[in-house]
């Protein structure tokens, strides 16, 4: 029975191992368990592992010339790397444009409420953090300004940091306060 299991057996790398577990064991079915394939048996084949290139060591050793780097120039030399926006050596378009002129301070971007917007708040003392929680404006860290679109009949109380001209006249003819924010910070 043991001869009959050695003959079946196909992969040429698992024979030896045939054979010494055959003599250990004395079953046939326990063999098989034996030389089921698994991690525990498993070889590498021959030639997975290449051996380094080696290059620059004449053209007997296929290398040679060039050594796999294609032609003469700049890429076939070591530390080649272009920069972003190289043109192939002619003077790059950021060097040929004029540079002239000056570029502004930051602006401070305002978010922008009307006075038809306040109205419908319907609460006579307004501020950043009421308008946020409203909706009306995004951040109330980020400066405020209140435009005069709409019309003001009750007083209000609104604290901003900018106002046009119209919200002011509107607001101080219902009786309104107007409070800078801008104003209150620096003093």
């Amino acid at each position: 029975m043991r001869k009959k299991i050695l003959k079946k057996s196909k992969p040429a790398f698992l024979a030896p191992k045939i054979k010494k577990a055959a003599k250990k064991l004395k079953s046939a079915d326990r063999v098989k368990k034996e030389l089921r394939m698994g991690l525990h048996n498993l070889v590498i084949p021959r030639g997975a592992h290449k051996r380094k290139r080696i290059l620059g060591r004449g053209s007997g050793s296929g290398h040679g010339g060039t050594s796999t780097r294609g032609s003469k120039g700049q890429t076939s030399r070591s530390g080649h790397g272009f920069y972003l926006g190289f043109e192939g050596g002619t003077s790059p378009l950021i060097r040929r444009i004029p540079k002239r002129g000056f570029s502004g301070r930051v602006r401070d971007k305002y978010q922008i409420v009307n006075l038809k917007d306040l109205v419908r708040v319907k609460q006579e003392s307004i501020n950043p953090d009421l308008l946020e929680t409203k909706g009306l404006i995004k951040d109330k860290t980020r400066p405020v300004k209140i435009l005069g679109e709409g019309e003001v009949k009750s007083p209000l109380t609104v604290q901003a940091h900018a106002f046009s001209k119209a919200a002011v006249k509107k607001l101080e003819g219902a009786g309104g306060k107007i409070v800078n924010i801008k104003d209150a910070v620096t003093s």
